[in-house]
C-alpha cells in the first residue's frame, strides 16, 4: 500500500480483513471496520429503527461515496466475485432495508453486493449466499419503563415487538406462548433456537454503552426441553472442546502482540522496548473495544498502530487523566497536552 492515501490504507485494511475472517467482504463490513458505521446503530438499521443506513454514519453521504469507490477498485484488483445479497429489516414484516436516502438504484446495488473470494467452489459459494441472504431474527425488546400497546392499547410492563404503528405487546404480536432462555449457555441457546419453529432474540437499550445488547431468546417450551436433553449427553466433549479453542485463542493473541509489538519498534525506533511491548498487550486485549481489536489494527494498518501510540502517550507521558479529574472538558484536555504527545512521538520516531 505504499503511496496509497490514507483512506485508501484504512479501506484496504477492512476489507483485508473481513475477507480473511469470513471469505467474503460487502460494503457494509468495510464501513463498519473503519469505524464509521457504529455496530449498535447498524443493529437499530437492521431491526428497522433506522430510516436507512447512511443516515446512522459517522461520516457524510459524500465520504462514504467516497470509501466505495475505493473498496470497488481494490475489489477489481482482487478479482472477487460478485452476489447481491436482500436485506430485510428484522420484523415479522421482513420489509425491505435501504441504504440510501434517495433510494438511488445504483448505490443501493452497490451497498447489497457482497464479494466472494475467487477461490471458492460452487458449493461453497451458494453456502455462503445462503447464508447471507437469510432473513434476520426477530427482536423482542426487554423495555426500561411500561409502554402502550399499539394494537390493544393496554399498559405493559413486559416484552414487545416494535412494529411500524408503534410497540406492540408479545400478546398481541401472538408470540406469547414462547418462553424466555437466558443468554449465558451457547449451546443450550444453538440448539432450543435450532429445535424452536419461531424464535425471537430478546434486547434490552444499555443506557450507558447506548446500544442494545442481547439478553437471551424466546422459544418453544418443547425445543428448550429438547436442547437440555442434548447438552446432558454431551457436556464433556464440549468442554473439552472449549479448552482447546482457549488455547488456540490464546496463542493467536500472543503472535498478533508480538507482530504488533515489533511493528511500533520499527515505526518508533526510540521507543523503549517494554513500552512497545506494553502498548502491544494493552491495545490488542480481546473483548477491550481498543484500537488493536479493530479491522484495522488486526491488519497492523500503520495508522492504526499510530493512534494505539498516540494513546498511550495520552495516558502515560502527559497529565491528560489528572485535567479530566479536575473537571477539563475533554476537548480543551487534548488541546493542552497535544504539544507534550508531538515531543514524545518526535523523539521515538528517531533512534
Amino acid at each position: 500500500m505504499q503511496g496509497a492515501t490514507k483512506l485508501e490504507r484504512r479501506v484496504i485494511a477492512a476489507a483485508e480483513e473481513a475477507l480473511g475472517r469470513q471469505r467474503q467482504v460487502s460494503p457494509v463490513d468495510v464501513l463498519t471496520g473503519m469505524g464509521w458505521l457504529p455496530p449498535g446503530r447498524v443493529t437499530d438499521w437492521r431491526q428497522g429503527r433506522a430510516p436507512d443506513l447512511e443516515s446512522i454514519a459517522a461520516v457524510s453521504p459524500d465520504r462514504l461515496a467516497d470509501a466505495l469507490e475505493v473498496f470497488r477498485r481494490w475489489v477489481d484488483s482482487r478479482g472477487l466475485r460478485p452476489s447481491e445479497i436482500d436485506y430485510v429489516a428484522a420484523a415479522r414484516e421482513r420489509r425491505p432495508l435501504r441504504f440510501t436516502a434517495g433510494g438511488d438504484p445504483e448505490r443501493e446495488a452497490a451497498y447489497r453486493t457482497h464479494w466472494l473470494s475467487a477461490d471458492l467452489t460452487d458449493s461453497q459459494r451458494e453456502r455462503l449466499t445462503t447464508r447471507q441472504s437469510k432473513p434476520p431474527d426477530l427482536v423482542v425488546v426487554l423495555p426500561s419503563k411500561p409502554f402502550t400497546c399499539a394494537v390493544c392499547a393496554a399498559t405493559d410492563d413486559g416484552m414487545l415487538i416494535m412494529e411500524d404503528a408503534g410497540p406492540v405487546c408479545l400478546t398481541c404480536a401472538d408470540l406469547e406462548h414462547l418462553v424466555f432462555l437466558p443468554s449465558g449457555d451457547a449451546a443450550l441457546t444453538r440448539r432450543a433456537k435450532q429445535a424452536s419453529r419461531l424464535s425471537a432474540v430478546v434486547v434490552r437499550f444499555n443506557s450507558s454503552r447506548r446500544r442494545y445488547e442481547r439478553r437471551g431468546l424466546l422459544v418453544e417450551q418443547a425445543a428448550v426441553e429438547q436442547a437440555e436433553e442434548q447438552c446432558l449427553s454431551d457436556e464433556e466433549a464440549r468442554a473439552r472442546r472449549r479448552d482447546r479453542d482457549r488455547i488456540r485463542r490464546e496463542a493467536a493473541d500472543e503472535t498478533f502482540q508480538q507482530r504488533l509489538a515489533e511493528l511500533i519498534a520499527a515505526m518508533f525506533p526510540g521507543c523503549p522496548p517494554a513500552r512497545a511491548d506494553e502498548i502491544s498487550r494493552h491495545t490488542s486485549i480481546r473483548g477491550s473495544g481498543r484500537v488493536g481489536r479493530s479491522a484495522a489494527g488486526r491488519a497492523l494498518d500503520p495508522d492504526a498502530v499510530t493512534r494505539a501510540v498516540i494513546a498511550s502517550i495520552r495516558h502515560e507521558d502527559t497529565p491528560y487523566d489528572d485535567l479530566l479529574m479536575s473537571g477539563v472538558p475533554r476537548d480543551e484536555a487534548r488541546t493542552r497536552i497535544r504539544a507534550d504527545i508531538d515531543r514524545v512521538l518526535t523523539s521515538w520516531r528517531t533512534t
